[in-house]
């Protein structure tokens, strides 16, 4: 049983970016005649917007994007998270650690290691053998011990769109948080352990989220949990070269309208390469069938179908 989700957080309402995602979760859910869920992803409090989440729900909805089941909020989920987080302790897979963000970058730095903009600093295992007495901060993950169980800190995959991946982690990215120093949950953490509790198979989300695929594969099998599948969509670019998203000042979706609605979905469909030529939704009335008509082209146009 296929079952996929959207998964937004509550930062602010949808942009054409996130309807982008949106809508391709929507199509290959309802392709592979499965569930699609909704989950807002509102573990880190401090950038949560008061009400967005409503408003989130709200521009789902009009754009003809219904869920299945409840929606599932990641702030009532503490428990299951302190759970996972225990089992890691327990197979002495996660230390505690009291490095501070500016000391990573530093030690970097005198490594010669990329700095980049953009671009986390590699956590170098400063604090794996012990906290050398500094208080401790926050909780990650052992990298290196579990590369070694595994034979190996490479992870390999294949994205349904991008094609054969693979990463280092220990390398690229090293051993990362799963509790932040301000004691909320990271976010590798909460999606795998929600992903798994939801009992989701196939993950649809935008190729910027790329990069995480590696790390959540590595917690998947720490925590016994099954894989899914992947596919990265294209993502959205603004007139300054870098991709929508709410940090760089995203405007949010224009569905003031019946007609911006139905342009914001025929720009959402035009960027997963659909057709949306003149006539395609002309007005609302138009919406469910051509909802169906973009269900079938992503289902003839997919190559990977469910596989047991």
């Amino acid at each position: 049983m296929y079952r996929g989700r959207f998964a937004p957080s509550p930062t602010g309402e949808l942009h054409a970016g996130s309807l982008v995602a949106a809508l391709a979760s929507y199509l290959d859910a309802r392709a592979h005649h499965g569930e699609w869920l909704v989950r807002i992803e509102d573990v880190d409090a401090p950038r949560c917007i008061e009400g967005a989440d409503k408003m989130i729900l709200k521009q789902l909805q009009q754009c003809g994007l219904h869920w299945d089941g409840n929606v599932v909020y990641q702030s009532q989920r503490d428990s299951l998270y302190q759970q996972a987080l225990d089992n890691l302790l327990a197979q002495d897979l996660v230390y505690p650690c009291g490095c501070t963000r500016k000391e990573i970058e530093e030690n970097q730095a005198l490594l010669g290691l990329d700095l980049s903009r953009n671009k986390a600093a590699v956590y170098l295992g400063t604090c794996r053998e012990g906290l050398k007495g500094k208080p401790a901060r926050a909780w990650r993950f052992n990298v290196r011990k579990w590369s070694e169980l595994r034979a190996s800190p490479v992870v390999h995959w294949t994205d349904r769109r991008l094609g054969p991946q693979s990463q280092n982690v220990l390398a690229e990215v090293g051993d990362f948080v799963l509790k932040r120093a301000d004691g909320l949950w990271a976010y590798q953490l909460a999606v795998v352990v929600d992903d798994a509790k939801q009992g989701i198979t196939h993950v649809v989300r935008g190729e910027d989220l790329s990069d995480n695929t590696a790390r959540q594969m590595l917690l998947q099998e720490a925590l016994g949990y099954p894989a899914q599948k992947y596919l990265h969509t294209a993502l959205v670019w603004g007139v300054n070269g870098e991709k929508l998203s709410k940090q760089n000042g995203a405007k949010a979706l224009n569905l003031s309208s019946d007609a911006a609605i139905c342009q914001s979905l025929i720009s959402a469909a035009s960027t997963l390469g659909l057709d949306a030529g003149p006539g395609t939704l002309g007005s609302l009335e138009q919406l469910p069938s051509a909802l169906v008509n973009w269900t079938d082209a992503w289902a003839h146009r997919q190559p990977t179908k469910i596989e047991a």
